[in-house]
């Protein structure tokens, strides 16, 4: 019988209970050992629900008692670095939310860690895991669109706004506004697609329009109206990559349009591709004739599954992540260059 993995989560927030307590629960191969978070109530009261044996509030305490072989990272995002570095150092496997850092400094030391420690790190990039991206993405690498010149990534909404007063609004504690919290994951998916190709150079604008609205507020974020909110509620911008092909994208919290969308457009040689607030639609010819293709991608049948995907690759350490830490560097790259185009007006040359 295989060893079943002792398995830690660190932050009991609601992300950290809806997705990864839910992903890792039912696997077989996984041990449920402890809980932390700095809110000892709320970190008892996930382990009550979850039948959770250890309850910290300290995670280098967590993981230096429990002999952990992996652990979730779900906090804000100013303490990801030190503590899936921490985590590594000391022998642990580590699936941590998006982003993975804040900065790129933190970045390389997360990947000399890793490289160190022997261990393995994930990002917890979701989108890169649907039914939807795992078909294109497979429809791409069998070169069914060809070179990919052009693309553009998106994620508006209407009213959005992650609560003022919380993490998300405090740059100290976020590392930036829309563009870490809804950029990350759709300039992301476009790059994924594109094969994760070196940037070049990018020029962005960043806008803060709605600090003082009480209206545009997520549904169920309440915040404080008192609170910091000194990051930006929409991101736009153009980005080069080196092999030539260019990305505009567009992202905010709170925005005067007729309807919320998330998506990314992709435009090749062979064909192009669309997906849209989850509707997955390819463009191509056939015959002299331009055609279109809409997959029946089906949701009770998952083509993957990103908990079960990092254990398999902990078991199999030959098998490649889908999300590994080499891709965070290359966003912390891009949100550095981001806020220091969006601060200078002026386009900002990539450093490899």
């Amino acid at each position: 019988m295989t060893k079943r993995l002792r398995y830690g989560i660190i932050g009991a927030g609601s992300n950290a209970e809806k997705k990864h307590v839910q992903g890792y629960k039912n696997l077989p191969e996984v041990e449920f050992a402890a809980v932390c978070d700095s809110n000892a109530e709320r970190a008892a009261e996930m382990a009550k629900r979850h039948c959770i044996p250890g309850i910290y509030t300290n995670y280098k305490e967590m993981i230096e008692r429990e002999k952990l072989d992996l652990v979730s990272v779900v906090t804000p995002n100013f303490l990801h670095a030190e503590i899936v570095e921490y985590a590594l150092l000391h022998g642990v496997h580590v699936h941590c939310e998006k982003p993975l850092c804040t900065t790129v400094e933190e970045a390389e030391r997360i990947l000399s860690a890793k490289e160190r420690s022997g261990k393995r790190v994930m990002i917890g990039l979701n989108n890169r895991f649907t039914n939807e991206a795992v078909y294109l993405k497979q429809w791409i690498d069998a070169g069914h669109l060809g070179t990919i010149y052009s693309a553009k990534a998106g994620w508006v909404r209407r009213s959005g706004i992650p609560g003022r007063g919380t993490w998300f609004t405090n740059r100290k504690l976020s590392g930036g506004g829309v563009m870490i919290d809804l950029g990350t994951h759709y300039l992301d998916l476009c790059l994924y697609m594109m094969g994760m190709p070196e940037p070049s150079y990018m020029a962005g604008a960043a806008y803060r329009n709605f600090v003082d609205s009480t209206s545009r507020n997520r549904n169920g974020y309440k915040g404080d109206e008192q609170g910091v909110f000194d990051v930006e509620d929409t991101a736009e911008g153009y980005l080069r990559l080196a092999n030539g092909a260019s990305v505009m994208f567009e992202f905010s919290w709170a925005s005067n349009i007729e309807q919320d969308q998330h998506y990314i457009e992709l435009r090749g040689t062979k064909g192009g591709a669309s997906l849209k607030n989850g509707e997955l639609r390819i463009f191509g010819e056939h015959e002299g004739v331009c055609v279109d293709l809409q997959p029946k991608l089906y949701a009770d049948v998952k083509r993957q599954d990103e908990f079960r995907h990092f254990i398999d690759c902990l078991l199999d350490e030959g098998r490649e992540l889908m999300a590994p830490p080499e891709d965070g560097l290359i966003l912390a790259k891009l949100a550095e260059a981001f806020y220091a185009s969006a601060e200078t007006k002026q386009p900002v040359v990539l450093r490899t």
